[in-house]
């Protein structure tokens, strides 16, 4: 039996920026049938983030009031590259690299969602079959001035930037998607406003019920200042090791404390309440609450025991000075190193997988944050000798032991 519709909303808005409209929702909820939920992502890289963990925190609720979630994989509109909060045009993925991608959504969502309430689609699946007269036919329910009401629309037109065609029709299709799979509802940032806008419009033009919106905050990363995202490595993804989790929840500001509680612990309001207050009235440390937050986190990720041995090693690295009990050990092959057992630094930190390429490894270089046996390296260009156990440490947390053949 499904709860009550006004206190079905009163725990849907928890945390959320906008829900439009509202009455509209009320109205869905109050014919007492099991909505469909839609969420969309395209699979731009290939693992799934905090900020996403948002939006499927939100879409888990729904499906614990006993709606369905409709989990669209974007293998389609992942190629064109959603324009949302771009000041230029994004650079289009191969099918292979959007296959490869999606494959590792469907393995991630259920870390949260339940796959008993989950649908999950692909847009190629009616997307690639549209004909050109069909996406004419699409593309004349929608003006340009319309289109240039957006935000980054109107200010990279104004700024003289270019603006693909194929930018255009974005909105549209993903409006079409949820025409396609008769979306009650829809999810998503508050980037994503204007295109799930696009949605209730598209919906009416082919005679369906408009879908209500809802749009989430967005999530600041680690930095404390932008959005959260891979591209500028201030991310938490939620296949990073046990530790690193633990260990980037504990670096971020005491200011994203709660935003962070409130839109990824799961926890019910009255328990976040509880925490806010002690914080205020100087019963909790903000230490002990980011502690708390890091292990809920890690547990829903990997489990229990991996998030009580994450907050060990935390306490030995942090506030003993110690090393990670399960250090990684990399062994560097006759092909790495030269004769000497010499190797150019950012390739070694390539190979021991403490960075993600080797600019990345030389901007932490210049930084100051690599240590190489204790000692601090600011020289890009700098070698370093391996021999039977060579520590290499970057940043905080991340730490490997070089050894040769």
């Amino acid at each position: 039996m499904m709860m009550d519709p006004k206190k079905q909303i009163e725990i849907i808005k928890e945390g959320c920026a906008e829900l439009i409209p509202e009455s509209e929702l009320l109205g869905k909820l109050s014919k007492k049938k099991q909505l469909r939920v839609k969420w969309g992502a395209d699979p731009s890289a290939p693992d799934i983030h905090l900020g996403h963990i948002v939006i499927i925190r939100k879409l888990r609720t729904f499906q614990e009031l006993g709606h369905k979630v409709i989990f669209i994989i974007g293998d389609f509109t992942g190629m064109i590259g959603d324009p949302s909060g771009k000041s230029e045009t994004r650079v289009s993925l191969s099918r292979k690299d959007v296959e490869k991608n999606a494959r590792t959504y469907k393995e991630q969502v259920f870390k949260i969602l339940d796959p008993r309430k989950t649908e999950i689609v692909y847009n190629s699946k009616w997307l690639s079959k549209l004909t050109l007269e069909e996406v004419i036919g699409l593309a004349a329910k929608y003006t340009v001035a319309r289109m240039l009401e957006r935000d980054d629309f109107i200010k990279r037109y104004s700024e003289q930037k270019p603006i693909s065609i194929h930018e255009f029709l974005y909105p549209l299709i993903q409006g079409y998607d949820s025409v396609m799979v008769k979306a009650d509802i829809e999810i998503g940032g508050t980037d994503q406003k204007f295109n799930l806008l696009v949605g209730r419009e598209l919906q009416r033009e082919f005679k369906e019920d408009p879908q209500v919106i809802m749009t989430m905050p967005l999530l600041e990363g680690i930095d404390g200042v932008q959005k959260m995202s891979k591209s500028l490595g201030n991310y938490i993804g939620i296949t990073d090791a046990p530790s690193e989790i633990f260990g980037k929840i504990m670096s971020i500001p005491d200011s994203l404390m709660m935003k962070y509680f409130i839109l990824l612990s799961g926890l019910p309001k009255y328990e976040i309440e509880k925490i806010a207050e002690g914080l205020k009235n100087g019963l909790l440390h903000p230490r002990d609450v980011k502690k708390r937050l890091a292990k809920i986190l890690v547990n829903t990720f990997y489990g229990k025991g991996d998030a009580e041995r994450a907050e060990g090693e935390f306490e030995n690295v942090f506030k003993k000075g110690g090393l990670p009990e399960n250090i990684k050990l990399v062994t560097l092959s006759s092909k790495d190193t030269e004769a000497d057992g010499s190797i150019w630094l950012p390739k070694a930190m390539l190979i021991a997988g403490v960075c993600e390429s080797s600019s990345g490894a030389a901007r932490l270089i210049e930084q100051g944050a690599v240590e190489v046996n204790g000692a601090v390296i600011k020289d890009k260009k700098a070698k370093i000798k391996v021999g039977g156990g060579t520590l290499l440490k970057v940043g905080k947390r991340r730490f490997a032991r070089l050894r040769r053949e």
